[in-house]
């Protein structure tokens, strides 16, 4: 608004010419030229204030530089961090990708020794299992022969028990015809057929 009226001041004085500015007495010079230095002190005064304004608004802006140039670092450290993270985390999984293939290969290898050491196992099952069949087998041929051997015994056993019997009643009826042929008495025949003699005539055989 002063600028204005100063502008228009400077026109308004443009326009009068200098004979007129001759004519005017000094009171009319003297409130001119206060009121130009009025209008040249309202234009400081804006300046100012508009100076200040600057001011502030460059405070502001230095203050909102500030914060953004914090954040700025605040994402680059956590833009590090990350990938720093990120490393790890890589190399962490390199090193599960190489040990689970370390995994794998020992899996392998022992499901392997197992699968043969199962084979080893089975065969040597099998080598019992056919060692237990001929064991059995044997048992019973052994059963077998033992029930033989009993048999043979007891019949042998049977048999000799007959012939003993059958040579002690030869022997008897041999022994009585002896007596009666060799023409012994009546009474030494009688004596003979006693309990007492036979008695002693099969303890003298025996």
């Amino acid at each position: 608004m002063a600028k204005n009226s100063l502008e228009g001041s400077k026109e308004d004085l443009s326009k009068i010419s200098e004979e007129e500015m001759l004519r005017w007495s000094k009171e009319e010079l003297v409130k001119r030229l206060r009121k130009v230095e009025n209008e040249k002190m309202n234009l400081m005064v804006e300046h100012g204030n508009l100076m200040k304004d600057v001011n502030r608004r460059l405070q502001l802006h230095l203050h909102e530089i500030r914060g953004l140039k914090e954040v700025n670092q605040k994402l680059q450290d956590d833009n590090q961090e990350l990938r720093e993270l990120c490393c790890f985390l890589d190399d962490d999984r390199q090193k599960g990708k190489k040990l689970s293939r370390e995994w794998q290969r020992f899996g392998r290898h022992t499901a392997s020794v197992m699968w043969k050491e199962v084979g080893m196992y089975q065969q040597k099952l099998k080598d019992l299992e056919a060692r237990q069949e001929t064991l059995l087998r044997e048992n019973v041929e052994l059963k077998e022969m033992v029930l033989m051997l009993d048999e043979e015994r007891n019949g042998a056993g049977s048999r000799s028990s007959i012939d003993s019997q059958a040579s002690l009643t030869n022997l008897n009826g041999g022994s009585a015809t002896r007596d009666v042929g060799d023409g012994s008495s009546t009474s030494s025949t009688g004596s003979a057929g006693s309990p007492d003699h036979h008695h002693h005539h099969l303890h003298h055989h025996k």
